[in-house]
């Protein structure tokens, strides 16, 4: 099959993501026929360096020998087999590992296949929660729900209500659910308003302190807060201090709120430990997964809640109970692969490996972060970004299609400019991606 064919069959037959199709009349689709380690290669032959994870899912490279053996194993077992009424080795173990490593309390998982049904599955639970526990504590009205401002949480209809990025979320305005915003700790923010004094910390116990007086006026209406920890990924990857996180969690507990860490794109040693929450020592009510579960492999979720939570749907009466569901709910070849990502972690010591990688970026990203069309350069664990210093509405796909030209997969989300790539990234590929990065920003600007 060519090249031009490939792209011509993909354009009349399949609806890409997230893409105004139209665009594409001027800007081709990358037609990929195979990956290795960090890298992608197309029908020419070209490769480009998967420079944000293919959508920040694939930590170990592409084609990793470890979870392709894994699957090939299981493939010889069991494929799939509904995990109502039924149950398989690849769910039982990876529900088993996923509350040994989470924060403490974290002990019943639920599956799902992406993370926006994870965040749906969280929203229902907390709702279903308060209507199951209602009978026992009279709190009939708790059904609202908190976002923070620049919030991202996915777009199906109960995670985009808890999303706040106009471009996803204002043409479905009159399907979605109310909710309420309380201010960003995102220190850009600070920055913004020219403040010189105003340190990280600050803004975080600054937009706490908002999050406390909109609980003491709401919280008797209120089933739950939900947070992206320590960065708001979809936002422009916003980063704050995990005060906040410390704060929120706090006020939670004190006006009975249930806090759901959507640790969705930054769990798995994206920030730096295994799920953000470690860096705040704080554990939620239900935690939401996916992303870099699978090693990038599989359509995989799952919801973690505590003990009080699952109990208040334990009962006799089926209606009590969890009655949400998927087809391929557990699938175990994803189970495996991601069980297999788990075992990479732990017998590579992948949390230590990546701060001395994120070190090494950090000095090779130093001419980056000095270019005088750089603003805001920042770094959390394995991300880093920074803002374009341009007012040009289209700069972010003239960068992208320039960055395809240095044989880089970079994706801005606006002006913003990030690196999320795989754990596996050695130190050639990082100065070929900062090279690359200020030649494709020279050519743009």
């Amino acid at each position: 099959m060519s090249q031009n064919n490939l792209i011509e069959r993909s354009l009349k037959a399949v609806w890409h993501p997230c893409t105004q199709m139209k665009q594409h009349e001027h800007l081709p689709l990358i037609p990929i026929v195979r990956g290795e380690g960090a890298w992608l290669f197309d029908q020419n032959g070209k490769r480009y360096l998967d420079a944000i994870s293919s959508w920040w899912v694939n930590l170990f490279g592409h084609c990793n020998p470890r979870i392709n053996a894994a699957i090939i194993d299981q493939l010889g077992k069991i494929e799939h087999v509904m995990l109502a009424g039924a149950t398989h080795a690849p769910a039982v173990e990876l529900a088993e590992r996923l509350s040994a490593l989470a924060p403490a309390g974290l002990g019943h998982c639920f599956y799902a296949s992406d993370g926006a049904s994870a965040v749906e599955i969280a929203l229902k639970m907390s709702f279903h929660y308060w209507r199951n526990a209602s009978v026992r504590t009279g709190k009939t009205e708790k059904n609202q729900f908190i976002c923070l401002q620049n919030s991202y949480h996915g777009e199906t209809l109960g995670a985009l209500s808890v999303t706040d990025v106009a471009v996803f979320k204002d043409a479905y305005a009159p399907l979605l659910r109310q909710c309420a915003l309380v201010p960003t700790p995102d220190y850009r923010y600070a920055r913004q308003a020219g403040s010189s004094t105003e340190s990280p910390q600050d803004c975080a116990i600054r937009a706490a302190a908002a999050l406390r007086t909109h609980l003491e006026q709401h919280h008797a209406s209120t089933a739950a807060f939900i947070v992206e920890p320590l960065v708001q990924c979809a936002a422009g990857m916003g980063m704050y201090h995990a005060d906040y996180l410390k704060q929120a969690r706090l006020l939670c507990d004190e006006f009975e709120v249930h806090l759901i860490a959507d640790e969705i794109a930054v769990g798995f040693g994206r920030t730096g430990t295994l799920f953000a929450c470690e860096q705040a020592g704080i554990a939620p009510d239900l935690m939401c997964l996916s992303k870099g579960l699978s090693g990038g492999y599989l359509p995989l979720s799952a919801v973690l809640a505590t003990d009080n939570i699952y109990q208040a749907f334990y009962h006799d009466d089926p209606a009590r109970g969890f009655l949400h569901s998927h087809s391929y709910s557990g699938n175990a070849l994803a189970c495996r692969a991601a069980l297999a990502t788990l075992d990479i972690f732990e017998q590579d010591d992948v949390i230590a490996k990546n701060r001395n990688t994120a070190a090494i970026l950090n000095e090779k990203a130093g001419a980056l972060s000095a270019h005088p069309k750089v603003k805001n350069f920042r770094q959390c664990g394995m991300i880093w970004a920074f803002e374009a210093d341009t007012d040009d509405p289209v700069f972010a796909r003239k960068f992208f299609a320039a960055a395809l030209q240095n044989e880089l997969l970079l994706r801005p989300i606006g002006k913003t400019i990030y690196f999320m790539p795989p754990y596996i990234i050695d130190a050639n590929e990082m100065d070929f991606l900062v090279q690359g990065t200020i030649a494709a920003l020279n050519v743009t600007l």
